[in-house]
């Protein structure tokens, strides 16, 4: 045999091979990054979908929690790892707010996109036995000196930080006044609040509930334009203040960009099943997330009008990096 034939046979050796490894796909355990602590809505709902995921691939997803600046640390971890698909990770709103805050340069275009799979507005809480009754009272105080009121939510920088200032802009209040308490997630934030050491915290309803229920905090006011339907007896923002609000937070599943075409679509035709499971939509809508998806290019275009919009708000709101 020629030194050529050799050579075609070698290649088809290696080309069979790969499509095998490609058809295999996963033969081994598969690692899920979640930029923030344990707690918190991000977690919880990166470990439902890594539940099912195992399901769904037969193989285990083991979750890894990588905290710190923001969530940066942890999308960046999931920017570095190999683009073989055995990472995977959920991204999140802060991804539409590194590079505007100035705090990092990545952005969603630095990853290869799965799926949206939620959105949902936050709502502002205040502790059990507050003076501030209604959102008008705390608006009332913002008005009249917002330094006072030491306001948490997650990072500097991040969406429940851009909430807050926003929303002290939109009632006329000077937003270099505007107090924040960095933390390294909601959880942190509102056992703070519950503990008084903190006035005023913008969470998701979910990552509140636990401490509603049990009487430490309360929430004020809804920000989305219609009463969320398991938290009925709260007010959204537009019937208590009379203005649209369009800040709110998403997550979304993503992975190294560069991945392997066969192994990114298996992932996303999976991955929209999941979404529009019932076990999912059970679990989510028990827990009160809103559940919605946007797979591949649609993730792509949705992320890119993210980006656009936070930008625009904080450029407005003037808030960058320390």
């Amino acid at each position: 045999m020629n030194i050529f034939a050799k050579a075609a046979l070698a290649a088809l050796a290696v080309t069979i091979s790969a499509g095998a490894a490609l058809a295999q796909y996963p033969d081994r355990p598969i690692t899920m990054i979640v930029p923030f602590a344990a707690g918190g809505g991000t977690d919880a709902t990166g470990r439902i979908i890594a539940t099912l995921l195992e399901e769904k691939l037969g193989q285990p997803v083991n979750v890894e929690n990588r905290t710190g600046a923001g969530g940066l640390v942890g999308h960046e971890a999931l920017k570095a790892a190999a683009p073989d698909g055995y990472t995977i990770g959920i991204l999140t709103t802060e991804l539409s707010m590194f590079q505007p805050v100035g705090s990092g340069q990545i952005t969603y275009e630095d990853f290869t996109l799965i799926g949206l799979y939620n959105a949902d507005p936050s709502a502002v809480y205040v502790k059990a036995d507050s003076p501030y009754q209604t959102i008008a009272d705390l608006v009332a105080a913002v008005k009249d000196n917002p330094t006072p009121l030491r306001a948490s939510g997650a990072t500097y920088g991040g969406l429940n930080h851009v909430t807050w200032v926003s929303l002290v802009q939109a009632v006329g209040a000077p937003v270099e006044k505007a107090m924040w308490v960095p933390t390294d997630g909601a959880s942190a934030s509102l056992q703070l609040l519950a503990s008084g050491a903190i006035d005023v915290s913008v969470s998701q309803l979910p990552e509140a509930q636990a401490l509603v229920d049990a009487g430490e905090i309360r929430p004020l006011v809804y920000l989305g334009s219609e009463r969320n339907a398991k938290a009925a007896d709260v007010p959204a923002i537009t019937e208590a203040l009379g203005f649209e609000f369009a800040i709110s937070g998403w997550r979304g599943l993503g992975a190294p960009k560069g991945i392997p075409d066969d192994i990114r679509d298996r992932l996303v035709t999976v991955f929209e099943e999941i979404v529009a499971s019932p076990q999912f939509n059970e679990v989510m809508d028990g827990r009160n997330y809103g559940v919605v998806f946007e797979g591949g290019a649609d993730f792509d275009a949705y992320l890119k009008t993210r980006a656009e919009a936070f930008n625009a708000a904080i450029s407005s709101a003037g808030i960058k990096a320390n």
